[in-house]
């Protein structure tokens, strides 16, 4: 395999990457200074000059989280550290010195639910948007307690504690390839931010973000959740919570969340969202607050009242989002149990409501299905509904499955539309996922799906035939074997997810 070493001068210092299968690729670029000591918890810093050359040829460290959640490769795990404020950069080989004007910009936010992940994982290469004509940067940003777990009602007159971090993270992320990525090739001023799962809601709260104004021109959210985002009532009882799980009172909590170790802040996190969960706080432990210094107002009511900002968007789902969670992680009401207990505060006529857009209930794909919609279904219809008004938008719903996904029980299920937006059914692990009987297929909607992304990306604009989403005709398109367009597919079940939230608002 053939490699060279390529420089690029950035605003702190030069850095190294190197040349392999036609793309430029510069790993692990710090875009700011590492949160540790006194930095843990406070706001991200920008990233101090160096001297000489920065060598970026492999992956530094990812943000601390359970370690079964780093591995990249059989038997080999990405080593964990608080100093995890990197980005990556994939760009067409020479696309720094090209004579034919700067390429758009795709800056990709990893998901994992706000507990995990990593910009290193394979499947987020990039490599394929990058040979079909872009510079690709996926980012890092704080996870878990130390980045998404609203701790700032914590703050004492000793210990300061910034809200919102790995939102200010990201900004900051979109600062530095603002200020540096033209070097690289890219267009400055065309950046589109995307992301899939806690990734699509970080996108969707960027949005409504007043600090990342300017820093990007378009939007994709891919499989956003609902239930992410709190209130700053109930994170402060969440922090208070938290604080207990590390043995501190409230008057002493700053002090031990300085004092305590990143692996102690993890284990303490998964603890706190047990029992949120059995208490039924109302919100996830995780995610972004509103309310709040950092972001002012909720997202989607910022999306619905125009303050958010104006720019297009394409937001969507899969067609089996709840399968996963049968399986893994298992968050979401899959399950009757878990449904009933969900609706037992709702009005019998309401309750009703909901499940009558489920035909067959409590049968499991009833319930499957409900999970899916509770989630992720219900975020895409709010999200759509309020945006349209303001800005174009465009909705997809992601109905592709090989016959393996489909004989494993997974189907169309939450991420699988990741394998087309990155290529990954040429890849070796994708040829398994094909058994060669749906090699064709999978090329066919992968290449459609990159296209899409890219002409959006470049020009607004995801194709001719995808239709603007609006209020009076609700226009999805389906992307599968045969890609088409519904006028506002599965209207009961939209329906019954507006009374939901009008009821719980």
């Amino acid at each position: 395999m053939h490699e060279h070493t390529v420089r690029v001068n950035t605003a702190a210092g030069t850095v190294e990457g190197f040349t392999r299968d036609g793309v430029d690729r510069w790993r692990s670029i710090p875009f700011a200074r590492p949160p540790v000591g006194a930095l843990r918890y406070r706001a991200p810093q920008p990233v101090q000059p160096w001297r000489g050359v920065r060598h970026c040829h492999g992956f530094g460290y990812c943000a601390p989280q359970q370690k079964m959640y780093t591995l990249l490769a059989p038997g080999r795990y990405q080593p964990m550290s608080e100093d995890c404020l990197t980005l990556n950069v994939v760009a067409p080989q020479g696309a720094g010195t090209r004579a034919d004007g700067p390429l758009p910009v795709m800056v990709f936010i990893h998901g994992g639910g706000y507990l995990l992940g990593s910009s290193a994982t394979p499947v987020y290469d990039g490599a394929s948007l990058a040979r079909k004509g872009c510079v690709y940067v996926s980012v890092n940003y704080r996870l878990g307690a130390l980045g998404c777990l609203e701790l700032s009602s914590l703050s004492t007159p000793e210990v300061t504690i910034d809200d919102n971090l790995f939102l200010r993270d990201l900004v900051m992320a979109l600062r530095w390839v603002r200020d540096n990525i033209g070097a690289f090739g890219g267009d400055a001023d065309n950046v589109t931010i995307f992301g899939e799962s806690a990734g699509a809601h970080a996108v969707a709260t960027l949005m409504a973000t007043p600090d990342a104004k300017g820093l990007f021109a378009r939007a994709i959210s891919q499989s956003p959740a609902s239930g992410m985002i709190s209130n700053a009532d109930i994170a402060e009882d969440y922090a208070v919570r938290f604080a207990r799980q590390l043995g501190a009172d409230r008057a002493g909590a700053g002090r031990a969340l300085l004092a305590a170790r990143p692996a102690e802040l993890v284990n303490a996190l998964d603890r706190l969202v047990v029992e949120g969960q059995r208490d039924m706080l109302g919100a996830f432990a995780i995610g972004p607050t509103f309310g709040t210094e950092y972001l002012p107002e909720d997202p989607v009511e910022a999306m619905r009242d125009g303050t958010a900002h104006a720019v297009p968007l394409i937001v969507g789902t899969n067609a089996d989002e709840g399968r996963l969670f049968t399986r893994f992680l298992k968050l979401l009401p899959t399950n009757e149990q878990a449904i009933e207990r969900l609706l037992a505060h709702m009005e019998p006529e309401a309750r009703q409501r909901i499940l009558a857009a489920y035909p067959g209930y409590p049968s499991a794909q009833a319930c499957v299905r409900f999970g899916g919609d509770f989630i992720f279904g219900s975020a895409v219809w709010q999200i759509a509904h309020a945006h349209s008004a303001h800005a174009p938008t465009y909705v997809y719903r992601f109905d592709y499955a090989t016959a393996a996904l489909r004989l494993s029980g997974m189907g169309a299920t939450h991420a699988t539309e990741l394998l087309a937006v990155f290529d990954v059914y040429r890849s070796r692990f994708g040829r398994l996922l094909t058994a060669g009987i749906d090699a064709r297929s999978a090329r066919k909607v992968t290449d459609d799906v990159q296209r899409r992304w890219l002409s959006f990306a470049g020009r607004g604009a995801p194709g001719a035939d995808w239709p603007q989403y609006t209020r009076d005709d609700r226009a999805v398109l389906v992307l599968d074997r045969r890609r088409r367009v519904e006028l506002d597919p599965h209207s009961d079940r939209r329906l019954a997810w507006e009374d939901f939230f009008l009821a719980a608002r």
